[in-house]
């Protein structure tokens, strides 16, 4: 068994290595947490909030490799701790709209009936109202934080999960060994979290993955308001929101933490790609 799953982990690594733009996107992205997990390392925090009225949007030099902002900060060193607010945002709210949108769309795929009819009517609600909207709404509601955000973009994707899971495990609730596990008196609970959705398993990597992308953009997107992680904290989209004002004067403050964000979300988008190709290599087109 151990064997098998090893040569099957091989195959996907060896489909996956095929695509080209996979693998750059797995290095950018890979170079990107690293940064971000190791950032006291490379640049110290008290950098990210010293401020020098006497280096006010210096250009980038030696001193300040990508410049400094309005108050004299050292943008190096605010996008690099900023990328672990804005990451953080991005693979904790995709995991907690898989834990719960994937649970609920597992048991709804597994019964069928009206329990089914019952949750996809509720999700359809919840998916008519854009998800940037419906995080706005609740972030408007609770308050501009870290943790409201958190809840509110976990809870506007939840319905994307419902769905993909909902999809995966009807295809496969009628398999054979599903039926076999019935007649032997296996629970439906050991049936839907040991049989069922360890065999939906690529759908919903490939889903997670491109998921983080879209939640870093709607993070960004509510910073860039105003209605996200709260200043000094450094996040990119709130970088964003304050280079607006010297966008002629000094463009490279608006450049940086923009390609930051652009970079993480298209190498996402490139990993999710080839992870779909490498997991089923009959949607490759």
């Amino acid at each position: 068994m151990e064997s098998k799953r090893q040569s099957k982990l091989s195959e996907i690594w060896r489909l996956f290595r095929k695509n080209k733009t996979a693998v750059l996107g797995l290095i950018v992205i890979s170079l990107i947490i690293l940064s971000a997990v190791f950032a006291d390392l490379i640049v110290p925090y008290a950098k990210v909030i010293k401020q020098d009225y006497r280096s006010i949007l210096q250009p980038p030099s030696s001193k300040h490799w990508l410049g400094t902002d309005g108050y004299g900060r050292d943008l190096f060193a605010r996008i690099i701790h900023g990328g672990r607010n804005s990451l953080a945002l991005g693979f904790v709210t995709s995991l907690s709209a898989l834990v719960v949108g994937g649970s609920i769309g597992a048991v709804a795929g597994y019964y069928g009936g009206w329990f089914e009819d019952v949750i996809m009517r509720g999700m359809d609600a919840l998916k008519a109202i854009p998800n940037t909207l419906m995080a706005l709404a609740i972030v408007a509601a609770l308050g501009p934080s870290m943790i409201n955000l958190l809840i509110a973009i976990g809870i506007a994707s939840t319905p994307i999960f419902v769905r993909v899971v909902r999809s995966a495990v009807i295809g496969i609730s009628g398999m054979e060994y599903i039926e076999a596990a019935r007649a032997g008196g296996t629970s439906d609970f050991r049936i839907i979290f040991k049989h069922v959705v360890p065999n939906a398993i690529g759908v919903i990597i490939v889903q997670s993955t491109m998921s983080i992308a879209q939640m870093i953009l709607q993070a960004a997107s509510l910073s860039f308001i105003g209605m996200g992680i709260q200043p000094p904290s450094p996040e990119w989209g709130a970088m964003l929101s304050e280079a607006r004002e010297y966008m002629r004067t000094a463009p490279y403050f608006m450049l940086f933490p923009g390609l930051a964000i652009a970079m993480s979300a298209l190498s996402l988008n490139l990993l999710g790609d080839g992870l779909r190709d490498a997991l089923d290599p009959r949607l490759k087109s």
